[in-house]
């Protein structure tokens, strides 16, 4: 393949753009796991179109770090760090109770953190790790947040998912993996569980101007792959990086569809979407099932709810 056809395709995997000018001045936002990768790209464009950000991060000399930088980069100074480890359920509550210390108000919830085909690993309350934080987490986070957001309507909630929901199976007979685990399986069925979580958000959110979007990012270059053992080869390592630089998306472009659906008029009434590509994309089916949906949100509440009980956090 030439060199220009080579430069074409890799301008064809950068994805669509968000090139409107729209403002994002006196909007709060939160984005979780916002100092690395997709969310810190996400932070570092909200906070120039002068966004109060709160970067919702478990690593705080990381995110700190990476604070200094979005404040230096945006000459924002409205850019904050939080400490969040969605694989714990007291450090969700904590977060949740010192934001509302904090702020009033919470326009816009960005749903960005998330842990991709790791090895079995378990969340401090017991949940496989990629459910407990890519699902479980999330949904237990915006439900503490619910309030703020419907004070602030019309605000918006942004769930980011991805491709990969389409590679399934969604596990309703063993959700939490306890029979069998396959990580990179296991990952899709946490990302089916985040639009199906979304889905079923938006339909409970009707009439409140409080909209649920999920979305797929694109192939992007993140720490996100870390687990994959062909990244970490160093043999391959020259034809890793030249197959990445064709066909995975920049950070910068791997944010564009989240800034869209965070910040696009057009979308201030629309709810249960999924974009990609800053456009509309329909789902799987399975993501689209309202009986699994119903099903996710009771069996999701039922088994935070247990564990917060035997954590005296009720």
């Amino acid at each position: 393949m030439s060199a220009g056809a080579l430069w074409l395709m890799r301008l064809y995997m950068q994805g669509g753009k968000y090139n409107k000018n729209t403002t994002a001045l006196g909007k709060v936002v939160i984005i979780t796991g916002a100092n690395t990768g997709i969310g810190k790209e996400t932070a570092r464009e909200l906070s120039k179109r002068g966004a109060t950000i709160y970067m919702a991060c478990r690593d705080m000399v990381k995110c700190e770090k990476a604070r200094q930088e979005l404040i230096k980069d945006t000459c924002n100074k409205n850019i904050h760090s939080m400490k969040l480890d969605l694989a714990s359920l007291k450090s969700i509550k904590e977060f949740a109770d010192n934001f509302k210390k904090k702020e009033s108000r919470l326009d816009i919830l960005i749903n960005n953190a998330g842990i991709m085909a790791c090895p079995r690993m378990a969340t401090e309350d017991g949940f496989e790790m990629q459910i407990g934080v890519n699902h479980l987490g999330h949904f237990y986070l915006t439900n503490l947040l619910l309030d703020l957001l419907k004070k602030s309507a019309p605000s918006r909630i942004v769930m980011l998912s991805s491709l990969s929901h389409r590679f399934g199976p969604f596990k309703k007979h063993d959700f939490l993996s306890e029979n069998s685990y396959s990580p990179s399986k296991v990952y899709s069925h946490s990302k089916i569980s985040n639009i199906l979580f979304a889905h079923e958000l938006a339909k409970r959110l009707q009439g409140s101007k409080v909209t649920v979007n999920s979305l797929h990012p694109g192939v992007v270059d993140t720490e996100l792959v870390r687990y994959y053992k062909i990244f970490n080869i160093p043999i391959l390592s020259p034809i890793v990086s030249a197959l990445k630089w064709i066909f995975f998306k920049t950070t910068p472009n791997g944010a564009q569809t989240t800034i869209y659906a965070a910040l696009d008029p057009d979308l201030e009434l629309v709810s249960g979407a999924y974009f990609s590509d800053c456009r509309p994309t329909k789902t799987a089916a399975v993501a689209r099932n309202d009986e699994l949906a119903k099903w996710l949100w009771v069996e999701s509440d039922r088994l935070i709810n247990l564990k917060l009980v035997q954590l005296n956090l009720k």
